[in-house]
């Protein structure tokens, strides 16, 4: 029962998938600025429970195609992805484990296609209904009075180069922001105007406590290889995902659905003015479960794997799919 690594064509790009374990299909679905190896642990820990653990790079990361196009990196179209990698495997359906980006891809793929997903398990990006105004009408003006990730990254090449020429100085910055031991919206504090970097603060050495120096090795070595340009683009399509999902704007999330969250995740704040829990429970009508764990971050599944491995293997065996 060794991880194996293997290349599927999809049709449309050639997509890295790592692989361990035989039964009924667990997807992994990471986000940014991650490849399939953020899922390693837990691949591993579904695997030894009986389940088939499947951890693609998602286009535009590791080993993974990166498209030059921009509008090749909508939701709709890395749902195509791992549509295809179902196919591949000669299943119908499989759970999908999300978070950031891939929670996004997650919630989204429950929407368009419940039939291919048994369930799926969320991690600290609670699904919301699609707001009345495009993305950027909300982070435009905020951008104008402090520094926005969000703005900072849409104009092509900019943030490309700055992220490029210090990729482990970023990666390690960005990881510690993330996690629970600081606080990441305080980013925000920072001027309009500048870089990411300046904008982030500086990381303590390596190894920490949740990270150790060859994970981070092994995370940094695809990007000092790739660069960062595909995942931003995938920031580039925020308000292109919002006008494809028109169709589903009052939709709810119907399949099984496990929520876990880090207790000092950014994204369970509420600073878009809601609760995220009270949102979650309103819009997804069969929720089973919701966990915090206490001074984790939005990189849980690092910070707490054994956490998060019994949380996930739990939820897939709840879901009485055999092994």
């Amino acid at each position: 029962m060794e991880l194996t690594h293997r290349t599927l064509d999809t049709g449309d790009i050639r997509m890295h998938v790592a692989e361990q374990g035989e039964g009924r299909p667990v997807i992994f679905c990471h986000g940014f600025p991650h490849t399939w190896y953020v899922w390693h642990k837990q691949v591993a820990a579904v695997a030894a429970a009986g389940y088939r653990a499947l951890a693609p790079d998602l286009r535009g990361y590791g080993r993974t195609d990166v498209p030059e196009n921009v509008e090749a990196y909508t939701n709709e179209a890395v749902i195509g992805d791992l549509l295809a990698l179902l196919d591949d495997i000669g299943e119908s359906k499989a759970v999908f484990v999300g978070l950031d980006f891939g929670a996004q891809l997650v919630w989204e793929l429950s929407l368009r296609h419940p039939e291919r997903v048994a369930g799926v398990v969320v991690l600290n990006n609670p699904f919301a209904p699609r707001p009345p105004r495009a993305p950027s009408a909300f982070w435009t003006k905020a951008a104008e009075r402090h520094f926005l990730h969000l703005s900072y990254f849409q104009e092509p090449g900019v943030a490309d180069a700055e992220l490029a020429a210090r990729p482990r100085e970023f990666l390690a910055r960005v990881y510690y922001s993330l996690s629970g031991d600081y606080h990441y919206l305080d980013t925000w504090k920072n001027p309009p105007g500048i870089g990411y970097l300046e904008a982030l603060p500086q990381a303590p050495a390596l190894p920490w406590p949740w990270l150790t120096e060859a994970d981070f090795d092994t995370l940094a070595q695809d990007f000092e290889r790739t660069g960062f340009t595909g995942g931003l683009n995938w920031y580039r399509n925020l308000d292109r995902n919002w006008e494809l999902t028109a169709a589903y704007a009052d939709a709810k999330v119907e399949v099984p659905t496990f929520f876990l969250y880090g207790e000092n995740d950014p994204d369970m704040e509420g600073f878009s003015g809601r609760d995220p829990l009270a949102t979650l429970r309103a819009n997804v009508v069969d929720l089973r479960q919701v966990i915090e764990v206490p001074s984790a971050g939005h990189l849980v599944q690092l910070e707490r794997p054994e956490v998060v491995s019994t949380f996930i293997t739990t939820a897939v065996k709840s879901l009485g799919l055999g092994a």
